[in-house]
């Protein structure tokens, strides 16, 4: 694909061999629907199964779909890292792999940057396990009350970006749970509207108790930190006035 897209969809992938067929799919039948050029930018986060073979052969069949390869497991927050640098589109979106997040919902999300730099999306309705949305709950009430934050579900991977929030944004391990709050502190506007949250149908999840809670209690503290210190400012300059 050589026009210009409008869009770049990034989707980190990890072990995703079950899911990545049907992704590919939807994907493309959603992102049709805008009627403006589009490009899928899918990082394989070092997988070990046959995600890597999939997405090669994909490659060949949509000719919207962009591979990269990380040389081994980084974690999300590098995945995303990689794909907002790649990414052409004057907009950015980005889902998870697992189809959790309905691709479909894109379409219907891009209007919304109208009023705002980025369309945050809120799983209200979560479909999985008691305990998964207990974690969930916790973690972002613990995440508010230290960041003091409003955002009702920073870590859902459905958003939709103008591409100055993520142009130039410095970026460490695990932060991608915090992007709301990053972009805010950037002196960008944030909106957050519900939306569909759907069954994991193929795989299993990659994140436990230590990975989603503890780890991300951590990398909070160092978001609270970079708030309370972030620099603000406003300059002129004065320049010289002849007299009259």
């Amino acid at each position: 694909m050589t026009e210009t897209p409008y869009l770049s969809l990034v989707i980190p992938a990890y072990n995703e061999q079950e899911t990545i067929p049907t992704l590919l799919e939807r994907v493309g039948r959603a992102l049709e629907q805008i009627g403006r050029p589009f490009e899928v930018i899918i990082v394989d986060d070092g997988s070990t199964d046959r995600s890597g073979e999939l997405l090669s052969e994909g490659i060949a069949t949509y000719p919207w779909l962009r591979v990269l390869r990380l040389a081994r497991n980084s974690g999300q927050t590098a995945a995303f890292d990689a794909g907002f640098k790649a990414a052409r589109g004057e907009v950015i979106a980005t889902i998870d792999a697992d189809l959790q997040n309905d691709p479909e919902e894109i379409p219907r999300l891009l209007p919304m940057l109208d009023k705002c730099d980025l369309v945050n999306g809120w799983r209200q309705k979560r479909c999985d396990s008691g305990y998964r949305r207990m974690q969930t709950l916790l973690a972002n009430r613990i995440r508010n009350w230290l960041s003091d934050e409003t955002i009702q579900d920073s870590a859902c991977s459905l958003k939709v970006y103008k591409r100055h929030c993520v142009e130039g944004l410095q970026l460490f391990t695990g932060m991608h749970r915090f992007l709301p709050t990053l972009v805010k502190m950037r002196g960008y506007s944030v909106m957050e509207t519900p939306v569909k949250h759907s069954a994991r149908f193929a795989g299993t999840a990659k994140y436990g108790l230590w990975n989603r809670a503890l780890r991300a209690l951590i990398d909070l503290l160092a978001v609270r930190w970079m708030k309370k210190r972030y620099i603000r400012y406003q300059v002129s300059e004065v320049r010289h006035t002849p007299p009259q």
